[in-house]
């Protein structure tokens, strides 16, 4: 008998997943892919070009790895903008509250992870473009 209490998570996979077999597995831009679950959190993967939409998570952090390619993260806080640029291997978290506009000109792969049911535009954004999804990770 074990002494670890019994939780309703059930992991996505028992083996264990390759993030470029993940990718390979989908070609939408700006539509991330949950890949697995840590406790209440999802681990997203996307393939994103161009520009995303300005837009904040009030409640929530937003951790970035670029997997592949560049990542340009724009932020406005206190009062000013600026571009946080992320070529792979680079992490990065938004703070909670902060608003940003991620874009890849040349294209990129990433790995996000945040809270279950957190919505890729976020919770105050602007208008969404038909090349962004609105939504909280898809299946993979």
């Amino acid at each position: 008998m074990s002494n670890h209490p019994v939780t309703d998570h059930t992991p996505t996979t028992d083996l264990p997943i390759a993030l470029d077999r993940a990718l390979a597995s989908f070609d939408a831009l700006w539509s991330p892919r949950i890949v697995t679950r840590v406790n209440d959190y999802d681990v997203r993967v996307a393939k994103v070009e161009g520009e995303h939409i300005w837009h904040v998570h009030d409640h929530t952090d937003e951790f970035f790895l670029v997997v592949d390619g560049e990542l340009h993260i724009a932020l406005r806080e206190d009062g000013g903008e600026r571009t946080v640029t992320l070529p792979a291997g680079s992490v990065f978290t938004v703070p909670r509250g902060t608003e940003h506009k991620p874009s890849a000109p040349s294209g990129a792969s990433i790995l996000m992870f945040e809270p279950g049911g957190t919505l890729s535009v976020g919770d105050r954004h602007e208008e969404v473009p038909a090349h962004v999804d609105a939504t909280a990770g898809h299946a993979l």
